[in-house]
């Protein structure tokens, strides 16, 4: 494993040391598209890969071998960005307001987390975003669920009925999916192509995997399964516009230099 500089970037600022960490490299391969061709939410599962759609707010259940569908859930989440299970429910991130289909009802004029019948799609309870603002990334971690609280700069953990419990401090924008290694916390930052893995009681980096921007999919929802990093390109830009590259819709699997 290999040592380098990572640098920190901003726009119209100048490039600032972030430290020194372990750094690998990666070679991301290409699985399958999602059903429905926008995922922007992964969440492993024994049983199988839950996929989060960003435009039909469908969650799916994939075979881990084949990517067949093993269930189909429609859920009343709008600009789905998220998703965990965990405590025998779906969580998902709905990211405000959906954009690429009608509106419906249900949707969410801000950020919330919704829990959700991994059976039948129902709605269970509705949870404002700590700290307001949107939501990109969660995951189930043991007996709690983190979230990517965009406009606290934080990831933030909460319980089940989501009372917090306990945050920690992100050094990049655009925290992305996230990823429990039953030690660490992975985040995946999109605008860098940068996954950092994170230390779940203050947020220090342990290590970062750098990938190709430009050549690789572009990220968004995260997962890991048995010890391997899986994402999603869900095919938009930031800012809501199709990127129309050749991995839209894809997932895929990260395997680590």
């Amino acid at each position: 494993m290999l040592t380098r500089r990572v640098f920190l970037g901003a726009a119209g600022a100048n490039l600032l040391l972030a430290g020194d960490y372990p750094s690998r490299s990666a070679r991301v391969e290409l699985l399958w598209k999602s059903p429905d061709g926008h995922p922007n939410a992964l969440e492993a599962t024994n049983e199988g890969l839950w996929v989060g759609e960003q435009v039909t707010d469908m969650a799916y259940l994939l075979d881990w071998k084949s990517g067949k569908v093993i269930r189909r859930v429609q859920t009343e989440s709008s600009n789905t960005s998220g998703i965990a299970f965990g405590a025998g429910f779906l969580w998902l991130g709905s990211n405000g307001a959906a954009s690429r289909r009608p509106a419906r009802p249900t949707d969410s004029a801000t950020g919330q987390v919704h829990k959700v019948s991994a059976t039948t799609g129902d709605t269970v309870a509705r949870y404002q975003v700590p700290g307001g603002g949107g939501v990109h990334g969660l995951v189930w971690a043991g007996d709690s669920l983190w979230v990517t609280t965009l406009k606290l700069g934080r990831l933030t953990r909460v319980d089940i009925r989501f009372k917090e419990i306990s945050h920690i401090p992100i050094t990049l924008d655009r925290a992305h999916g996230l990823a429990w290694d039953g030690e660490s916390i992975w985040c995946m930052f999109s605008n860098d192509y940068l996954i950092q893995r994170l230390d779940p009681q203050n947020g220090d980096v342990r290590e970062v995997v750098q990938l190709k921007k430009g050549i690789d999919p572009d990220p968004h929802g995260m997962t890991m399964h048995n010890g391997v990093l899986y994402y999603s390109d869900s095919g938009f830009v930031r800012g809501g516009g199709d990127h129309a590259g050749k991995h839209a819709g894809y997932i895929c699997r990260v395997h680590l230099g």
